[in-house]
């Protein structure tokens, strides 16, 4: 029976009513959960996905910082740094060097029409800097053609670029040096980033995400000296240019600039003319010797020297001769042939081991040297402080003194010259430089004092005291402790020769600082300062941001006696080229004798501090081959006094102050007066 048509109707009727509100009512939750989620987006997850989508779509790029300056004591500049934009070239495939001619010359009219003048530069040094023959660098890394570009220069590369390929224009910060080279090996010198991630300090720089703290592998960072000891001083924070940027990497708005932060500035303990008469006064004396026939000193080439400050432990000069200009490094690489020419004298010969030029290596002793008779005031300190013997003590000294075996092993200990000093009480034994009085009353003394190896380890024990074989504290990167040698004789020879060689300096090499510091302690009486470079530290603005204090690293406490045992020695100490010096002064020669290449050397040693009532500066002074450190030393030392009397003043004031001068350091060789007059005691 087939269905009302009518009740048909209205059945199809009631199921799309129902499906149509199904629909409305599905609609209603789907817009109900969209406008949920939208309501969460927006404020719930909404700032997480502004800064995600503020971090993708920016872009970030470094500014290297400008380096903070250097100056000396009176805010002399040493190094500083400018900021500048510099024109650089890309070796590209396809690029042949016969070109390289006509290439330069259409840089030079560049430059010739809208670059500085004073900048000028001829076709061959811009060849020069193209480095076709890799020489510098790699092939793939950029050369830097000129620095100093003026805006003329910039607007006009960067509207033919395309004439010019593998041109760049760099922002980058330049370091200079003082022309004068003043403490060139301790203040050091910048290499690349990326060539220097081998030295401790920037080992984990590449971990860092800091942006404005984060090494550019390009950029010049300290290698050396007080430049890599304060690298993080002086460096500042990295600049940044902000783009924004589409998903493309496209930039779609205007950049934003972050300033580079200046790096703070260091004032140095060094005083530049007294560090330049102190260069200066070394390399006329090594003129002085090799002129000299058949002198004793005629095959010195270098000398070192150290002047520091008694109360303070401020290192006022040190002088590391010959030295090198160390503007070779701009651009943080230097040339091949730069290299090979001045490597022997890019180290500080005052706190490591260097030699003389290449073609000379292991012919000549290094920088490191036995210290010698200056060995004998701490020697008769020891004597006395162990109660081997007292002030009032006199000893026969005939000449020579006995140790060993008899036979094969006897050996024997002589003056310098032959020399016989007959009676003598400590200070005497000082004053003539008494190589028996040493080894008897003290070196052989502590063997048969102390059993076995125990007089060795009193002996260390001592020299440790003073400086001698532990590090000075200085802070300067690489800085050696010393050649102990004393243990090895004992073990390969014995315990007696050990101690008696001892005694007179012949156990121990040691650098030019920690003789210096040495002479500090004995002048003060027994407190080890810590050396010091920097006075303070400024920021660019000139505030102060830390200063520097004298640290007493360690003090021995002898009774006053002693001291003035060795005082009363030190001051008669016979010396050439200090007739008519104005102060009384405390000081000791030192001649180390030492095996080089099958032949024996004789290397002039000599520690000395001013004025003797009231010491107030110590100086040390190596001349390796120098001969005797009475006449090859000591005429050196002369200078640096007066240098710093004229400077600074031992009483406070300037005697006389000279204005900054940049004088050569090959000048012309003075004579002090009557320095042929007086010998040499040891």
């Amino acid at each position: 029976m087939q269905q009302d048509p009518q009740q048909k109707e209205i059945a199809r009727r009631r199921q799309f009513s129902v499906r149509l509100n199904l629909f409305f009512f599905a609609t209603f939750v789907l817009f109900s959960i969209l406008i949920v989620r939208l309501a969460i987006l927006q404020f719930v997850e909404g700032p997480t996905l502004k800064a995600a989508q503020d971090k993708i779509s920016t872009k970030d790029v470094r500014i290297p910082p400008i380096r903070g300056n250097i100056y000396d004591s009176t805010g002399e500049t040493i190094a500083y740094s400018t900021s500048t934009q510099s024109l650089y070239f890309q070796i590209e495939p396809g690029f042949k060097n016969d070109e390289a001619e006509q290439f330069a010359r259409r840089l030079k009219e560049v430059f010739d029409k809208y670059g500085d003048p004073e900048k000028a530069m001829t076709v061959e040094e811009i060849i020069e800097n193209m480095d076709l023959t890799f020489r510098r660098n790699t092939i793939s890394v950029p050369r830097r053609i000129k620095s100093g570009l003026t805006n003329e220069e910039i607007a006009y590369f960067a509207e033919n670029r395309d004439q010019f390929k593998g041109i760049d224009i760099v922002e980058e910060s330049i370091r200079h040096y003082d022309k004068d080279t003043v403490a060139v090996q301790l203040i050091g010198y910048l290499k690349k980033f990326k060539g220097a991630k081998d030295l401790s300090f920037y080992k984990n720089m590449d971990n860092v995400t800091d942006p404005r703290l984060k090494y550019l592998d390009d950029e010049q960072v300290g290698f050396d000296g007080l430049e890599y000891m304060y690298q993080e001083q002086l460096r500042g924070k990295n600049g940044l240019k902000t783009y924004p940027v589409n998903a493309a990497g496209r930039i779609i708005g205007p950049v934003q600039i972050t300033n580079p932060e200046q790096g703070n500035d260091l004032y140095l303990t060094i005083n530049k003319q007294v560090q330049l008469r102190t260069e200066q006064a070394i390399m006329d004396q090594l003129k002085e010797l090799q002129s000299t026939p058949n002198g004793r000193g005629a095959n010195a080439r270098t000398g070192y020297a150290v002047a520091m400050e008694v109360k303070t432990g401020k290192v006022i000069a040190m002088a590391s001769m010959p030295d090198y200009d160390p503007n070779v490094w701009e651009g943080g690489s230097i040339l091949t042939e730069d290299w090979n020419r001045l490597q022997r004298f890019m180290e500080n010969g005052t706190i490591r081991e260097v030699y003389q030029p290449v073609e000379d290596y292991g012919k000549h002793p290094s920088s490191l040297v036995p210290l010698g008779s200056t060995i004998k005031p701490l020697t008769v300190l020891i004597g006395l402080n162990e109660k081997l013997f007292t002030t009032d003590t006199y000893y026969n000294d005939d000449g020579v003194f006995y140790y060993g075996k008899e036979g094969i092993h006897r050996r024997s200990i002589r003056n310098a010259r032959g020399a016989v000093y007959g009676m003598m009480d400590p200070a005497r034994a000082i004053e003539k430089s008494s190589n028996p009085f040493m080894a008897e009353m003290v070196g052989n003394a502590l063997y048969m004092k102390y059993k076995g190896d125990e007089g060795v380890k009193v002996w260390d024990s001592y020299m440790k005291q003073f400086g001698l074989g532990v590090s000075t504290e200085s802070g300067l990167h690489n800085e050696l402790k010393g050649i102990i040698e004393y243990f090895n004789e004992a073990k390969s020879a014995s315990v007696q020769s050990a101690l008696v060689q001892a005694s007179f300096g012949q156990q121990g090499r040691y650098t030019t600082l920690q003789l210096a510091q040495y002479a500090a302690t004995l002048a003060s009486r027994g407190k080890r300062m810590k050396p010091q470079f920097v006075n303070e530290i400024r920021d660019a603005n000139g505030n102060l941001v830390q200063g520097f204090e004298p640290v007493v690293l360690n003090t021995i406490d002898f009774p006053d006696s002693y001291w003035e045992e060795i005082e009363q020695g030190m001051r008669r100490v016979k010396v050439t080229g200090f007739e008519g010096f104005p102060y009384p002064f405390l000081r000791k020669t030192g001649t180390s004798e030492q095996s080089v290449a099958g032949k024996i050397v004789d290397n002039a040693v000599f520690i000395a501090a001013a004025p003797a009532d009231d010491p107030v500066l110590a100086v040390a002074v190596v001349v390796p081959e120098g001969g005797f450190g009475g006449q090859g030393a000591a005429p050196i030392v002369r200078k640096i006094f007066e240098a710093y009397d004229d400077e600074i003043g031992f009483y406070g004031k300037p005697k006389n102050p000279t204005k900054p001068a940049g004088a050569s350091k090959s000048g012309s060789t003075t004579k002090a007066a009557g320095a042929d007059t007086a010998e040499s005691a040891e």
